[in-house]
């Protein structure tokens, strides 16, 4: 083989080799979502149970704990299901707390703290996401939702659904 050709050889050798490490760094990529805030929207029905007291000043203090499908609109990263519980607290004189924990078809969870007005139908609620589990360990971000009973029954009973629910995640360095 003469030197010109040896060269040749070498040449495509090595541009091959660069291609394939190309290849295998844009599969690598691709895997990782991206950094930044990923947006989403959906809807939240959910149905569980109801607790309430009777407090001072003739106010009523109540807990509810929920569960339900929570579905995002169109393709996000994050899937478009999840099953979604929630517990609350409402002391009957305008605070409202509680967490959340949206569970997807994996079993990777989304953790999250919440606030807003009384328990009742048609109020805002704002939430802090505060981690997660799986592909969501060490997620941030924010929600919010218009809250409202469907029904609720003397029963202690509720059926409520989450309108206008739209937000960011962004997920944390271990996805």
């Amino acid at each position: 083989m003469t030197s010109r050709a040896g060269a040749t050889v070498a040449a495509v050798a090595l541009i091959s080799l660069a291609g394939a490490l190309l290849a295998a760094a844009e599969m690598r990529t691709a895997r990782q979502p991206p950094v930044g805030r990923i947006s989403f929207a959906g809807t939240w029905s959910a149905a569980g149970s109801r607790e309430t007291l009777a407090i001072a000043g003739g106010r009523t203090a109540s807990s509810a704990r929920v569960s339900g499908a929570l579905v995002l609109a169109g393709g996000t990263m994050l899937g478009r299901g999840f099953q979604a519980e929630a517990i609350g607290f409402d002391n009957g004189a305008r605070l409202t707390a509680g967490c959340a924990v949206w569970t997807d078809s994996r079993g990777d969870r989304i953790f999250s703290d919440f606030t807003g007005d009384l328990l009742h139908s048609g109020r805002w609620i704002t939430g802090t996401i505060t981690g997660g589990t799986g592909r969501f360990a060490g997620a941030t971000g924010s929600y919010e939702l218009t809250w409202r009973y469907v029904l609720a029954g003397d029963d202690a009973s509720v059926h409520g659904q989450a309108t206008d629910l739209r937000g960011w995640i962004r997920l944390g360095e271990a996805s």
